[in-house]
């Protein structure tokens, strides 16, 4: 694990696998408790999270992309990823592989 965060690729793959997991969290988790159960806070809580982390994903997407010269293709297919369910993980496997 400290390999991967001792490069900028890294943190980014740690990231994404972060920022997808609160994405789940909140599709399977938070949303059924809000709506089903009447349990809004663990959604707002999980969603605050899962906002800050996906700012600093997309961010990381443009900066790693740019740095490493990719094409705005790679760069937009992993933005899309955040927007997707799986779409990180998706992303990891498929874009951020060295």
């Amino acid at each position: 694990m400290t390999e991967l965060l001792k490069n900028q690729l890294g943190r980014l793959r740690v990231l994404g696998f972060v920022e997808g997991v609160s994405f789940l969290l909140i599709l399977f988790v938070t949303m059924p408790l809000k709506y089903y159960f009447d349990q809004p806070q663990p959604n707002k809580i999980i969603g605050m999270a899962h906002g800050f982390l996906f700012i600093g994903y997309c961010y990381l997407v443009v900066a790693v992309g740019l740095n490493k010269g990719w094409n705005w293709k790679v760069i937009g297919l992993g933005l899309l990823a955040s927007i997707i369910p799986f779409g990180t993980f998706w992303a990891d496997w498929k874009l951020f592989r060295e």
